[in-house]
């Protein structure tokens, strides 16, 4: 199933040409002289820092983009690392921005939480890993396994209408990070 992977503004005015439809949050920029953007922690290709600390890949490319366009300088962004858990909470409460990292775009989050969804610059899809050694070859075989997911993420939820609707038995393991998704799959993997 292929699922949007968009980057939110918090208001439409940073797409704005004129200044009469500034918000709060583009006046807010424009006075600090400095876009605070969310971005993840570290996914290569997406937003990494790299050995000096520089943020590298196409959400930090997205974030300094911004800030050109609002500020005339790329360089004036400072990148917040966010997680599944706090990536929401830092947009609402203003302590970011703009959120730059993998977010699913879903009717609840346009609406509920109050957001206005930027246009998608990504498209992603959802998966299984297992090792050869199992001898699974379709999804549809995993009824009994354990799957590592990560908390709030529309995987986690995914994960849970997949199961039910092909009456699958499938106990969510919900982990913090994928760096602990990938250390709780290689030592079964090990083993198999």
């Amino acid at each position: 199933m292929l699922r949007p992977l968009i980057r939110m503004l918090s208001l439409l005015p940073f797409l704005a040409a004129t200044p009469a439809l500034a918000g709060p949050t583009l006046e807010g920029v424009k006075a600090r002289g400095q876009l605070v953007c969310g971005v993840n922690s570290g996914v290569a290709g997406f937003s990494a820092p790299d050995s000096q600390g520089n943020y590298q890949g196409l959400d930090a490319d997205f974030c300094r983009a911004v800030a050109a366009a609002t500020l005339g300088d790329a360089a004036k962004v400072r990148f917040v690392p966010t997680t599944y858990q706090t990536r929401f909470v830092a947009l609402q409460s203003g302590e970011i921005d703009v959120l730059a990292r993998n977010v699913t775009q879903t009717l609840m989050r346009d609406t509920a939480l109050g957001f206005n969804m930027a246009g998608v610059n990504f498209y992603d899809g959802q998966g299984f890993v297992v090792t050869k050694a199992s001898g699974i070859t379709g999804a549809k075989q995993l009824d009994g396994a354990t799957v590592c997911v990560l908390p709030g993420s529309t995987s986690e939820l995914n994960l849970g209408d997949f199961a039910r609707r092909e009456k699958l038995r499938i106990q969510p393991v919900v982990l913090g990070s994928m760096d602990e998704m990938t250390a709780a799959y290689r030592p079964a993997a090990a083993t198999r």
